[in-house]
C-alpha cells in the first residue's frame, strides 16, 4: 500500500472543562522526526505520544500541535484562610488599641498580607485524558489522509513501472548495436590520428570498452524492481507500505 508522506490531521474536543485541538502536519524526511507544541498542563504526556507515533509512522517529519482553552468556570479560583484572617485583624486592632490616631484597615489591606488569599490549581487530569484520546483519533485520521493520498497516486506510479519496463527491453534489445557502434566509433579515433594499430592493444582497448558498456547486472536489476514495486503497491498488502513524497 502506497502511503503519501505529506499530509494534514485535524481533530477537536469540547468538555465542560473547556476545548482542546489537536494538530498533525507531516512532511518527507529520511527518519521520524516528531517535534510537540504542547501547554504546561500536558507536557507529561509528550513521551506517550512519541511512542505512539512510533507504532503508526516510519519515517517522516511531523510537527504535532496541541492547544488548551480552559472555561472561564473551569479556571482557577481563590481560597481565603479565615484564620490567618481573623490573626491579622486582631493584631490590627491590638496596634490600634495603642495608637492615639488609629488608621482604618481594609478588607484589600487583609486580603494583601501573606497567607491570607491563595489560588486553587486546576485539575487537568480530565483534560490529560482527552487529550490521549484526541491524539489518538488525529494519528488515525492522519494515516488515513496519507492511505487515500497515494491510492491517488498509485496509477501514476504503476503508469511510471510500465515505461520503466518497456524501456529496459528497449534497451537490452539494442545493446550489441550500441557496443558494436562504440568499437567503430573508437576505430575510427585510431584512424584519424593516423596511430599505427597493434592488434593487441585495440583487443585491450576494446574488452575495456566493453566492461564500461556492459550495463546487463543494472539492466537485471531495473527488471527486478518493477514487478516488486507492483507488489508492494497493490492493495491486498496492506501490511506494506512505500513512502512517497
Amino acid at each position: 500500500m502506497i502511503r503519501s508522506m505529506t499530509a494534514f490531521a485535524r481533530q477537536d474536543t469540547q468538555e465542560d472543562w473547556g476545548t482542546l485541538t489537536c494538530e498533525i502536519r507531516t512532511v518527507n524526511h529520511r527518519y521520524l522526526e516528531p517535534s510537540f507544541r504542547l501547554p504546561e498542563a500536558l507536557r507529561e504526556l509528550e513521551n506517550s505520544f512519541r511512542e505512539q507515533l512510533r507504532k503508526q509512522l516510519r519515517r517522516g517529519k511531523v510537527d504535532v500541535a496541541i492547544r488548551l482553552q480552559a472555561n472561564e468556570s473551569a479556571t482557577q479560583g481563590f481560597e481565603i484562610d479565615e484564620d490567618v484572617a481573623n490573626a491579622v485583624n486582631e493584631a490590627a486592632n491590638h496596634i490600634n488599641r495603642m495608637l492615639d490616631n488609629p488608621a482604618h484597615i481594609s478588607a484589600l489591606d487583609i486580603l494583601r498580607w501573606p497567607g491570607v488569599l491563595a489560588s486553587t490549581e486546576q485539575d487537568f487530569g480530565p483534560a490529560r485524558k482527552a487529550a490521549g484520546e484526541l491524539f489518538e483519533r488525529t494519528v488515525s485520521e492522519l494515516v488515513t489522509v496519507r492511505e487515500r493520498e497515494g491510492e491517488r497516486l498509485r496509477p501514476l506510479f504503476e503508469d511510471r513501472l510500465t515505461t520503466m519496463g518497456e524501456r529496459v527491453t528497449e534497451v537490452r534489445e539494442r545493446m550489441p548495436e550500441l557496443i558494436r557502434a562504440q568499437e567503430e566509433h573508437l576505430k575510427n579515433r585510431f584512424e584519424q590520428a593516423k596511430v599505427e594499430l597493434d592488434p593487441d592493444r585495440v583487443a585491450q582497448e576494446m574488452v575495456m570498452l566493453a566492461q564500461k558498456s556492459d550495463v546487463a547486472e543494472e539492466l537485471d536489476r531495473l527488471e527486478a524492481i518493477s514487478p516488486r514495486c507492483r507488489t508492494l503497491c497493490s492493495p491486498t498488502m496492506p501490511s506494506v507500505a512505500v513512502w512517497i513524497s
